[in-house]
């Protein structure tokens, strides 16, 4: 029995005067501002000047809009309106593994153009991307897309006038979002990571969610071997990001610098 729901929208857009103002660009827009915030005030907080996060997301973020619909039309190529369907990003289809890939490129090509503090400033900047996400995430309940399967839970989720509910995927992916934000504070005042390294708990802690809301979602998708091709990509992206953390992600402790330099006077 299902003693509660999630309404969905009634309609996905809305009338500005003469414009026509779509909520799934509206979040998407919302995540990027609350990021850039949020990124500006990080690495003011590490000296660095608040504009460089400006300028960095004017290159990012038409970037990873660009990625994302890009790896959404690799992945996803079943459209039925012709050539221009591809460029309808307003309608929906970002893929955000790409998305995230793509922005994150640009953003170190710019930074080492810049000569910028390249491993504290992606440390001040990586909790800014899930939280772009979990706002961005909305954009997908206005749509009444990517949810998952039937579910009598009470925050079910109630789509299309159906009497049948169905998971809030948008709303699991959200708030794991929201709370990665937080952990990635966390672990970045903990000291304990090499600098740069924040970037892999972030791509771990993500792509361990979408893994499994990628088995609860029941949207058309392409597979490989029998498996979503995002289960794919979740699965190399952890395994990397593992590799990266174990090898590469501990800072070093006083007594292994003291060791390292010791090594070296002996070796000279």
């Amino acid at each position: 029995m299902v003693f509660a729901s999630i309404p969905s929208p009634s309609a996905g857009e809305f009338e500005l005067g003469p414009l026509t103002i779509r909520a799934y660009g509206v979040m998407i827009a919302l995540g990027v501002v609350a990021a850039v915030w949020l990124s500006r005030s990080r690495w003011h907080a590490r000296g660095g000047d608040r504009d460089d996060i400006t300028a960095l997301a004017m290159w990012c973020v038409p970037a990873g809009l660009v990625g994302a619909r890009i790896y959404h039309v690799v992945t996803d190529w079943r459209f039925s309106d012709g050539w221009a369907e591809p460029f309808k990003i307003w309608t929906g289809g970002l893929g955000i593994p790409g998305g995230m890939a793509a922005g994150i490129l640009m953003g170190v090509w710019i930074i080492h153009r810049r000569s910028w503090d390249r491993p504290n400033l992606i440390d001040a900047i990586v909790p800014g991307l899930p939280l772009a996400q979990a706002i961005g995430r909305w954009g997908n309940w206005f749509n009444q897309e990517l949810y998952g399967g039937p579910t009598d839970l009470p925050w079910a989720l109630q789509v299309n006038d159906s009497a049948e509910t169905v998971h809030p995927t948008f709303l699991y992916e959200s708030l794991w979002n929201f709370g990665l934000v937080g952990f990635l504070i966390w672990v970045d005042k903990t000291k304990k990571l090499r600098s740069g390294s924040l970037l892999a708990v972030y791509v771990l802690g993500y792509l361990s969610v979408r893994l499994w809301l990628e088995t609860v979602r029941v949207d058309a998708a392409t597979e490989i071997a029998g498996l979503r091709v995002n289960i794919w990509m979740s699965i190399i992206g952890i395994v990397l990001a593992s590799v990266w953390l174990v090898v590469r992600g501990h800072r070093p402790t006083i007594e292994n610098i003291a060791g390292q330099e010791r090594e070296s006077e002996n070796s000279r």
